[in-house]
C-alpha cells in the first residue's frame, strides 16, 4: 500500500520561499504510468492543483502558478518536493501531495493521498 507524507515549516514569512517534501513508502516514485502530484486546500476554498512529475521525470504545472512553483525528485531517496517563491498570505493552505496510477493500480485510480500539511504565511 503507497503512503505518502508531508513534511515542512508550518509557518513562513511573505516574500519568503516554501520548500515541503513528501516522502513515499511502499511505491518507488519512477513506477511507470504513476503520477505524483501537489494539491493545496486553502481554509474555507476547494481542493487546488499545482502540479505533478510523472514516473520519467516529467514536470507540469498548473499555468496560473507556475512562474512562483517548482517540483522536483530525489529518485535514491524516493521523496519528491515542492518550492513555492515570493509567498503572500492567500497561499496559507494545507498542503497534500498525492498519486495516481492507471487501472492497473485500482487502489491509485482515485488518489492515494497523504494526511496533508499546514502551511501559514504571515508576519
Amino acid at each position: 500500500q503507497v503512503q505518502l507524507q508531508e513534511s515542512g515549516p508550518g509557518l513562513v514569512k511573505p516574500s519568503q520561499t516554501l520548500s515541503l517534501t513528501c516522502t513515499v513508502s511502499n511505491e518507488s516514485i519512477t513506477t511507470n504510468y504513476l503520477y505524483w502530484s501537489w494539491i493545496r486546500q486553502p481554509p474555507g476554498k476547494g481542493l487546488e492543483w499545482l502540479g505533478y512529475i510523472d514516473s520519467s521525470g516529467g514536470i507540469y504545472y498548473n499555468p496560473s502558478l507556475k512562474s512562483r512553483t517548482s517540483i522536483s525528485r530525489d529518485n535514491a531517496k524516493n521523496t519528491l518536493y515542492l518550492q513555492m517563491n515570493s509567498l503572500k498570505p492567500d497561499d496559507t493552505a494545507v498542503y497534500y501531495c498525492n498519486a495516481r496510477g492507471p487501472f492497473q493500480r485500482p487502489e491509485l485510480q482515485g488518489g492515494s493521498w497523504g494526511q496533508g500539511t499546514q502551511v501559514t504565511v504571515s508576519s
